[in-house]
């Protein structure tokens, strides 16, 4: 049963919270001639508007600027100083665009929209998502599709009613490296042998809150109906809670869904722990790690994850599975990404070097001083995967998206109802770390 809209007066008496680029009303399915959806593009191409244009949003713009066979005709976003900064430099780069307020008044003026890709603050995910689906818009919804389980699953429900696609914005899922390590290495060859373990990271230096330009502030009546307390929380949501998920929906979504995607499963208990021992003015914790466990056919499986704010130390951001005759660190740097194979491995790596599959990484001389101990596992020999991709990180997923749009029969990498799986364990990680408690996740609770 899809959840009943909520008017404006129902969802800030709520909670305090809201987000750039959208304004939220009740949500009508429309029908009849004003509906801003199902209009051929006299160009022959999907038309879409971009409803968010705050520091994800730039990241997806770049990839929008690039994609053949999509018409971008309008931004959305509640700050003045974004929205018109935006709308001049695409006209600058020959983009003919239009600038909205609010994602109701786009859908009221835009008539020939075939999808919108939403980048708005976690907590305006659901809302806006559900109000454009309704609309008759296929959408590209960031992650986390929400900062609740309700909202998240709100949106399922609503892709579902409306026969819509719903991609989120996991962009991983699209990565050629990514589907070509688990295809060819995981499933066809079994590189890794036994899957025994998996271990998962975003570390990052410390960071100052965004500011903002002089004489740039939102009005603070306006910032109050969108539900923020001031321009800081506007331009640092994703540290309040109420607004977003904090590290582990930040940074940790991403690489979590990496678990529950390569496992073929989802997690069956998570426990957490986390502190805000840094940043003192954050409502979310500065660190997590995460211990999920995971029921193979094999045997159990336990997948750590950390998140770190503070440091960049530890390589970085990578994900990492780990079998007994082999391992598979991978990442969207491919100087990060490798493999590790085990003496003990009966896989014949040479013959998959041969066949590309593989690269064999430089041999580095070991010299007296660097050998090892007897006692000590001498460290693996390193491969590479040969795939790369002249493109930018997020293109590919938003190409996998407009196609799936276009073509009926092509398939989305991270619907709505798969990502949902992924997104709620990161939710239970979160409750873990506030009841310091191990969390139970049954198979039933994760479909939405």
């Amino acid at each position: 049963m899809v959840t009943q809209p909520i008017t404006r007066r129902e969802f800030l008496g709520t909670t305090a919270a809201a987000g750039a680029g959208l304004l939220l009303t009740s949500c009508t399915p429309n029908s009849g001639p004003n509906t801003a959806v199902n209009k051929a593009s006299v160009l022959n191409k999907i038309n879409i508007a971009l409803i968010g244009c705050g520091a994800q949003g730039q990241v997806l713009l770049e990839s929008l600027q690039v994609i053949e066979g999509i018409r971008l005709v309008a931004v959305v976003d509640i700050w003045d100083y974004n929205r018109k900064s935006n709308v001049a430099r695409l006209k600058d780069n020959g983009f003919d665009v239009k600038g909205y307020r609010d994602y109701e008044e786009l859908l009221a003026n835009e008539k020939d929209l075939q999808a919108v890709v939403v980048a708005v603050p976690d907590f305006w995910h659901a809302p806006v998502t559900n109000a454009c689906l309704k609309a008759g818009l296929h959408v590209y919804c960031e992650k986390m599709m929400s900062n609740t389980i309700e909202g998240a699953r709100s949106m399922v429900q609503t892709m579902r009613a409306t026969g819509k696609l719903l991609q989120i914005g996991h962009q991983r899922r699209s990565n050629p490296r990514y589907i070509f390590a688990l295809n060819k290495l995981i499933r066809e060859v079994q590189i890794c042998g036994r899957l025994t373990a998996a271990q998962a990271q975003w570390n990052r230096a410390v960071t100052n809150d965004l500011g903002f330009p002089k004489h740039s502030e939102i009005k603070p009546e306006v910032l109050a109906q969108y539900g923020f307390k001031d321009m800081h929380q506007f331009r640092n949501w994703r540290w309040f809670k109420g607004l977003g998920g904090g590290p582990l929906s930040d940074l940790g979504a991403h690489q979590i869904d990496i678990f529950n995607w390569w496992f073929g499963t989802t997690a069956k208990s998570v426990m957490a722990s986390g502190g805000a021992d840094y940043y003192k003015n954050h409502d979310w914790y500065d660190n997590a790690m995460v211990i999920y466990e995971y029921q193979l056919p094999e045997g159990s499986v336990r997948a750590f994850y950390q998140v770190q704010t503070t440091t960049v130390a530890g390589g970085g951001y990578f994900e990492q599975f780990m079998g007994d005759e082999g391992t598979i660190k991978m990442s969207e740097s491919p100087k990060i990404t490798k493999l590790f194979r085990e003496d003990r491995s009966t896989k014949p790596w040479d013959e998959l070097v041969a066949k590309n599959y593989l690269g064999l990484a430089d041999a580095i001389p070991v010299g007296d001083a660097d050998k090892v101990d007897v006692r000590e596992t001498p460290p693996p020999p390193e491969y590479y995967i040969p795939v790369s991709f002249a493109k930018k990180i997020h293109q590919p997923h938003l190409e996998n998206f407009f196609n799936a749009v276009r073509d009926k029969n092509a398939k989305l990498n991270c619907p709505a109802d798969e990502a949902f799986r992924s997104e709620y364990i990161i939710h239970k990680a979160n409750e873990s770390i506030a009841t310091q408690k191990v969390i139970p996740i049954t198979a039933q609770e994760i479909e939405a």
